[in-house]
């Protein structure tokens, strides 16, 4: 089974924009050989470290986001250690947090639309309802986190 992983790593700021290019696409060729694919690649380029690592003061950010599953993502963090151009590296699996956020959204929908109905209106908001053009209240910027740690 597939999973959506979020790779972040630093490279030197000694490297070169090819080495840093290399360094993807030997991560391209891993992802491929095992299975998975790269969805996104960010370069963030260069920028200053929250503290130094070694001599290093700062280094190239890449962020990539791979679908794969759990032996592909041991690969990459084997070859990632073993790389002297990369300072730091961090694999974050979010397939997990999109499912728990989705749940919850789910469940305050269901919850809006019962007590809409209880009050004896139509399950869903209608255009021009709410406050001052209020248009969206299902959105989920008021997220709660221990909402979603129920099972």
């Amino acid at each position: 089974m597939n999973r959506k992983y979020e790779l972040v790593y630093i490279v030197s700021p000694d490297a070169t924009d090819a080495q840093v290019a290399e360094l993807h696409t030997q991560v391209e060729q891993i992802a491929q050989r095992l299975g998975g694919k790269i969805d996104k690649t960010d370069n963030w380029g260069r920028r200053k470290l929250a503290y130094e690592i070694g001599p290093h003061k700062e280094g190239t950010y890449v962020l990539e986001t791979i679908d794969g599953g759990g032996e592909l993502m041991k690969e990459i963090d084997r070859r990632l250690k073993v790389s002297d151009l990369i300072i730091r590296h961090l694999i974050v699996r979010v397939d997990e947090e999109q499912t728990v956020v989705e749940r919850v959204r789910n469940r305050r929908t269901e919850t809006m639309r019962r007590r809409r109905v209880a009050r004896g209106l139509p399950p869903d908001r209608q255009p021009g309802e709410g406050q001052r053009g209020d248009v969206d209240d299902d959105r989920d910027d008021r997220f709660d986190m221990n909402e979603g740690l129920e099972r």
